[in-house]
């Protein structure tokens, strides 16, 4: 534990950082994570809907420069990429 006081305010302060980036990363995984699951039922609907929502809140986390910005994009990539591929399937299918 600090002794100085700008120790100790340095502490609170990234404890409450932490925080706040463990939930913006939390949220960013959740909403990928339900694009994923949405592909793997075939559900386009569902997964385009769940794209713009995952893609909102990987892009918030960036602008806060909780992760950095190319790894924003990869991470939206892949998942459009995943949300593409699904349609593509479907369109060839009937």
């Amino acid at each position: 534990m600090p002794n100085i006081k700008s120790a100790k305010k340095r502490l609170r302060q990234n404890v409450k950082r932490r925080q706040r980036n463990r939930y913006y990363i939390r949220r960013l995984k959740t909403e990928s994570k339900k694009v994923l699951a949405a592909v793997e039922e075939k559900n386009l609907e569902l997964a385009k809907e769940q794209l713009k929502v995952a893609m909102k809140y990987i892009e918030r986390a960036a602008a806060r420069g909780v992760i950095h910005k190319n790894e924003a994009a990869r991470r939206m990539s892949r998942i459009a990429k995943a949300v593409a591929q699904l349609e593509k399937e479907l369109s060839t299918q009937g």
